[in-house]
């Protein structure tokens, strides 16, 4: 078979140099022009419900029948191995596999009826899951270019920089390949808007006991008076290319503060947190990137994302023994991570200025294939939200007797992100301009699902 459709082995296709955590390129010069698009932004007064996201993609395509829409009654082969357990919101169940998420469900909304074109390449499923922009079906690997859309990170970032020096837009723990050895996925990236808007990627375990950020701290060689040097230099070089802007020196300034900022040094001090809430969201690489995120998002970060596998494989693509997959490492790391994050949010106050989304980039086939796996399915999946202006306790939409179809209210990726954006206070028709001024507008053929939100 097609390596692809398989999903096994490395694709030929070269991958993008990814820009270093802590480069000037990343962390400062881009800075200034976002500072003014926020001054902007505070002029037009227009209302928001979220300051920041915290995105958990769980890459490879996570079974929403043996998560998220059960069906207990459909025939053996449809419904699974898992049993359906009651929640903290009358008549709405989850996997027995997700007991703490359960009790968080008042909180939280399901959209059990999203559905697109993409079934065979994982890239470009994940491209119209992020963007709402679908490509159509593949059936060769389409890495990460400078044309894509942009990320909901950098369009967020760019349109409402952080208030604090804090970095605006953070992924992690991995840039994950589109099989292993293959090309970064789309969707993450900044595309047209350029690679300033990329994230800080952090590509390091939290979870390790020498967990740090040494790029975010200027090295013994780069003194004050050698930053403030590089800092001279960027403006005689701006001076000599086009006029200054009017405030540009204050806006440079806090983009410089960025290589020395105590709020994003502070954020990555995960030893700070008591080792029983450390022990709470799960001590491992994705339970504590979760956590992190939630540190970044204190600090003032606009977006933080974890994408849940180093490869679009080695997760949540379960063709082959889902249910031990699931049962054994995938729904109990997932349970604790996210419930603790929705009960630390409530605890200290942010839910509400938080907006949380779990998803993947589609779901898995309503019958189990011979080796005890689903394989891809986008015509039929769900996806979780909760604060940050979201609906607590509702279910939007419903799939069919065996959750192959949307029987109601069915919503697209587009539909989704118009969502996300609506939430974070940016208008889904807005227009946006590539490095060679060319107009884009974000989401088109999308638009944000009201019954949603509050």
């Amino acid at each position: 078979m097609n390596p692809v459709t398989n999903c096994e082995g490395p694709i030929a296709v070269s991958r993008r140099r990814v820009l270093q955590a802590g480069s000037i390129g990343l962390l400062g010069l881009s800075l200034p022009r976002l500072l003014h698009a926020e001054a902007r932004q505070r002029q037009t007064g227009r209302k928001r419900h979220a300051d920041g996201c915290i995105l958990v993609f769980l890459n490879g395509g996570p079974s929403h029948l043996d998560m998220w829409d059960m069906k207990p009654n459909a025939p053996k082969e449809v419904r699974g191995e898992f049993k359906p357990i009651a929640t903290t919101v009358p008549g709405v169940q989850l996997s027995e596999h997700l007991p703490r998420l359960a009790k968080e469900m008042h909180h939280c909304a399901l959209v059990r009826s999203v559905r697109h074109s993409v079934n065979n390449a994982h890239a470009a499923a994940v491209y119209v899951g992020l963007t709402g922009h679908d490509r159509g079906d593949a059936t060769i690997a389409i890495g990460a270019g400078p044309n894509d859309y942009p990320a909901i990170g950098s369009v967020i970032a760019r349109q409402r920089p952080p208030a604090t020096p804090v970095v605006p837009y953070v992924s992690m723990p991995y840039i994950t390949q589109e099989g292993r050895g293959g090309p970064p996925q789309p969707g993450f990236f900044g595309g047209w808007l350029g690679r300033n808007h990329d994230p800080l990627f952090v590509l390091r375990d939290p979870n390790a006991a020498n967990f740090g950020m040494p790029e975010l701290t200027p090295t013994g060689d780069l003194t004050p008076n050698r930053l403030q040097d590089r800092r001279q230099l960027v403006d005689l070089l701006e001076a000599r290319g086009r006029s200054a802007r009017r405030d540009g020196d204050a806006f440079r300034a806090r983009a410089f503060d960025l290589l020395t900022s105590k709020e994003t040094r502070r954020a990555f001090h995960l030893d700070e947190e008591p080792s029983k809430v450390r022990e709470s969201y799960g001590r491992n690489i994705y339970g504590q990137s979760v956590l992190l995120a939630r540190r970044l998002i204190e600090a003032g970060t606009r977006v933080a994302c974890i994408s849940w596998a180093p490869d679009a494989n080695a997760t949540w693509d379960t063709h082959g023994q889902n249910f031990v997959k699931l049962k054994n490492e995938l729904l109990p790391q997932l349970d604790l991570a996210v419930s603790s994050l929705l009960g630390d949010l409530v605890a200290r106050g942010m839910l509400e200025r938080t907006l949380v989304v779990v998803m993947g980039e589609f779901g898995r086939t309503p019958k189990v294939n011979p080796a005890a796996g689903r394989d891809h399915w986008n015509f039929c999946y769900s996806l979780l939200l909760a604060g940050g202006g979201i609906k607590g306790g509702y279910v939007h939409g419903a799939s069919d007797r065996v959750g192959a179809q949307p029987s109601r209210n069915p919503v697209s990726p587009a539909d989704v992100v118009a969502t996300i954006y609506h939430c974070l206070g940016i208008a889904t028709d807005l227009e946006l301009r590539d490095r060679l001024d060319r107009p884009f507008h974000l989401v088109p053929w999308g638009a944000p699902i009201q019954e949603l939100v509050i």
